[in-house]
């Protein structure tokens, strides 16, 4: 079977990346066009297309890289699967998050120039306190367990909906209106649009991901215990995962 090097795997983890804060973005900026007295229609339009489109997407890229397009889902992949060698290695995921991160922020800037906006203009949207820090924990630590019962009950067919139902649902359901994302968060402060945040919220929002991702493990670890031996399929499995099986003397 064909595997993917790690430069494949980290293109379309940037490509992946910059399309969904695209469609968020872009989304976004539709939704005010088109509903500019009504702020709850504007949020059902964003809500509704980045669902969408993170289905899509992960479908897209998910045979190449396990389609992640985020840091704490990376990063959680690494340590569930460091005692069974599966999953990310440290460079992989060194790799993924600058990946993510730099795919985030051109895909603020690809959806500004759609629009006929400046490339670049910080967000002067703040977004602070402790229950919108909250609510990106509940989103962050919600979505992890999620993508880990998914992998490990062997039903990543359903991933590409199951995880955008999950964004899509959690926009509303909780205060922040689910970042969930380190990379998309820092993305989204390069755009001054209905979905920025401004500079100076970002580390209150990463830091409250972080422990979010904590939390999401420390229940994974709990609930299921051997998740970590299907870490080489988080979100979805890619053609890597064979070379990986392959070389660990298991059948793929």
């Amino acid at each position: 079977m064909h595997t993917n090097t790690l430069w494949r795997r980290l293109l379309a983890e940037f490509t992946g990346t910059a399309l969904l804060v695209t469609a968020v973005v872009g989304s976004g900026v539709m939704a005010t066009r088109l509903s500019p007295n009504d702020v709850g229609l504007q949020l059902l339009q964003n809500s509704t297309a980045t669902a969408l489109a993170l289905g899509a997407l992960i479908l897209t890229f998910g045979p190449v890289s396990g389609a992640h397009f985020n840091p704490v889902v990376s990063a959680a992949d690494w340590f569930l699967g460091r005692r069974t060698r599966t999953g990310l290695t440290a460079t992989d995921l060194g790799g993924y998050v600058l990946a993510q991160t730099a795919g985030a922020i051109a895909g603020s800037i690809l959806a500004n120039l759609m629009f006929a906006l400046a490339a670049v203009k910080l967000s002067g949207t703040s977004r602070t306190g402790a229950h919108l820090w909250l609510g990106e924990i509940v989103a962050t630590a919600g979505l992890l367990l999620l993508v880990f019962a998914l992998v490990r009950s062997g039903r990543t067919a359903v991933a590409p909906a199951a995880v955008g139902a999950y964004i899509g649902a959690a926009y509303w359901f909780t205060s922040s209106t689910s970042f969930a994302n380190p990379a998309v968060t820092i993305g989204r402060a390069f755009t001054d649009t209905f979905a920025g945040i401004a500079p100076a919220s970002v580390p209150g929002y990463i830091v409250a991901q972080l422990v979010g991702l904590a939390v999401g493990v420390g229940l994974i670890v709990a609930l299921y215990p051997d998740a970590g031996a299907k870490a080489d399929d988080v979100i979805a499995p890619h053609a890597d995962t064979a070379r990986r099986r392959r070389s660990a003397g298991r059948r793929p």
